[in-house]
């Protein structure tokens, strides 16, 4: 998935008009404009259509976690110069405060199996022995998950069984 991917499905999820945006980005200390956003969201085959760096999503995930959470005492974090789906995944899970079970639980209203102890493994450090790597399908499905929560208010169909 690409960067503007990932801020186009959250935009959707949480239905954040351009200045709920503007307000994110606020909370993590970065100012952006109305157009910059624009651009983002654009399609890709749009002429206008502008990339949206690694910098600028990890700037976006802390301004959604200082949003939802509130910010925490002290500097704030660093945005990352290099994002994967891992890092993504943890900060959305920060951000929305969900614990392991919640996690399977959207996975699962989006019809993806998952056991606790693989969905732990994308949490670890990477030089862990059972690391893994974050692909698009589980990170398209939990934002699928999310959609159908908290966009759609659905509940889940069964609760997730260990």
């Amino acid at each position: 998935m690409t960067n503007n991917d990932v801020l186009r499905r959250l935009r959707y999820v949480f239905d954040f008009d351009d200045s709920k945006m503007i307000a994110i980005f606020g909370q993590a200390d970065h100012k952006v404009t109305r157009e910059e956003i624009s651009d983002w969201l654009k399609k890709d085959d749009d002429p206008k259509y502008q990339n949206c760096t690694d910098v600028t999503l990890a700037t976006f995930l802390n301004g959604l976690i200082n949003d939802k959470r509130g910010k925490k005492e002290g500097d704030q974090p660093k945005p990352e110069k290099k994002l994967n789906n891992n890092i993504i995944f943890r900060k959305l899970k920060i951000a929305l405060n969900l614990k392991s079970e919640d996690v399977l639980e959207l996975l699962l209203m989006a019809e993806f199996r998952l056991s606790k102890h693989e969905l732990s493994a994308f949490f670890r450090k990477p030089d862990h022995q059972h690391y893994r790597v974050c692909k698009d399908q589980v990170l398209r499905n939990f934002l699928q998950g999310m959609q159908l929560k908290y966009r759609d208010k659905m509940e889940p169909k069964e609760k997730y069984q260990w």
